[in-house]
């Protein structure tokens, strides 16, 4: 439900016995009005915020966009950049495809099937070389990106929910529902280890930005610390610790030193945990729904916790203090910083991405042209132009343009 405004009256209102006749007849007079106004051809007009009458057309035709890409015709849950070469994406979805194209056009470069199911994530290599798709099928498959030849078929997880490649090497993890988390070595697909500790789906997971550790969060309130050549559980953190999660957890972020690492949940808060000890070091709590993304600042000591409720928050982390609000008028999907400005983009059920001053919470760019909930998104390295995902069966591009 939608957050109450503080000076909003706390009192019910109740209808007296004696007018429900006359308020059942009111609404049926007004239902039968629209009835006719059906049947004459015209539909009611439909108002904004403001009272101002809404255009569809006008809606329909205000698209910021530079380029897009719209072969996949179902919804495009993930999409990628390449690392190095940035006018190169991929893009996956309900189709149960991913693809490869270029921005500057959206020409297709390559089709990249074999799955049965719904591809929920895709992701680069670090140099570029391998692009892999994970899917609800259970498998993980691997393509060459500059030729699109087919490398390698991974299997061994139930529903694929994450994928996530080594920082220094060519080795992906992928987490699952069935709460098992796969390890594998590309292009050989050699299985290395998999990790059994949770028992919930794996919500969120990650090689440490050093490669030296994994960090997996879960549908059962746990995060685990791992060490990726034993498997071992290095550290474990679940509800039965009071000052820890009491719902599911949804996302995980860690931060550039490989130190910090920052969960979100159903529940409505952020907690911040040092990876070499396992303590939990604060909670972040300020939301009124459950929080769907966090993100560390890369250039400030600022961490962010994006929610259902509709609102970006930007954190101190040395402090804990709440800095700064940015506000959607939807559910907010994912948020990031971005790597060479101290600025944040975020995406949102409201069809709109937005782009903001992690410093002061100011609106930089607001940009339209989704038909339905913007699900994913990924800025290229100098934080000019925005690749998105949506619902709608679209991937567009967007570009920063100064006013």
């Amino acid at each position: 439900e939608p957050a109450r405004h503080h000076d909003e009256s706390d009192h019910e209102e109740f209808l007296d016995p004696d007018e429900v006749d006359e308020e059942q007849i009111l609404e049926e007079d007004g239902d039968m009005m629209e009835e006719e106004d059906d049947e004459n051809g015209e539909e009611a007009q439909e108002y904004d915020a403001d009272g101002n009458p809404i255009d569809d057309e006008m809606v329909e035709l205000h698209d910021d966009s530079v380029q897009g890409f719209f072969t996949h015709k179902e919804p495009v849950y993930d999409v990628a950049l390449h690392p190095i070469h940035q006018n190169i994406a991929v893009s996956g979805g309900g189709d149960d495809k991913s693809y490869l194209w270029r921005l500057y056009d959206g020409e297709q470069l390559y089709e990249f099937g074999g799955h049965s199911d719904s591809v929920t994530q895709v992701a680069f290599s670090v140099d570029g070389t391998y692009v892999a798709s994970g899917s609800m099928d259970g498998k993980v498959r691997v393509w060459k990106s500059e030729t699109g030849e087919f490398v390698c078929e991974l299997e061994g997880p139930d529903e694929v929910v994450w994928i996530n490649w080594h920082p220094k090497g060519n080795i992906i993890l992928a987490g699952a529902t069935d709460s098992s988390v796969w390890m594998w070595a590309v292009p050989s697909g050699a299985f290395m280890n998999v990790f059994n500790g949770h028992s919930g789906p794996v919500t969120s997971g990650m090689f440490t930005p050093d490669g030296k550790k994994i960090v997996t969060v879960s549908e059962d309130t746990s995060l685990i610390v791992w060490d990726p050549k034993t498997a071992a559980a290095v550290h474990r953190i679940t509800s039965e610790d009071a000052r820890f999660h009491s719902d599911v957890i949804t996302c995980l972020a860690v931060n550039k030193d490989s130190t910090l690492a920052m969960t979100g949940s159903a529940d409505g808060t952020a907690k911040l945990i040092n990876i070499h000890s396992g303590n939990i070091l604060g909670s972040f709590e300020n939301h009124t729904d459950a929080v769907e993304t966090v993100g560390f600042s890369d250039h400030l000591n600022l961490a962010s916790t994006g929610s259902l409720d509709g609102r970006l928050n930007i954190w101190d982390v040395q402090t804990m203090q709440l800095r700064t609000t940015c506000e959607h008028k939807g559910p907010i999907i994912k948020a990031q910083w971005h790597k060479a400005q101290p600025w944040i983009t975020s995406c949102s059920a409201d069809r709109s991405v937005q782009v903001w001053d992690g410093r002061t919470g100011q609106n930089l760019k607001i940009w339209l042209g989704h038909q339905d909930a913007v699900l994913s998104f990924a800025m290229t390295n100098d934080g000019l132009t925005c690749v998105t995902g949506s619902d709608d069966g679209c991937a567009l591009v967007f570009r920063m343009v100064d006013n």
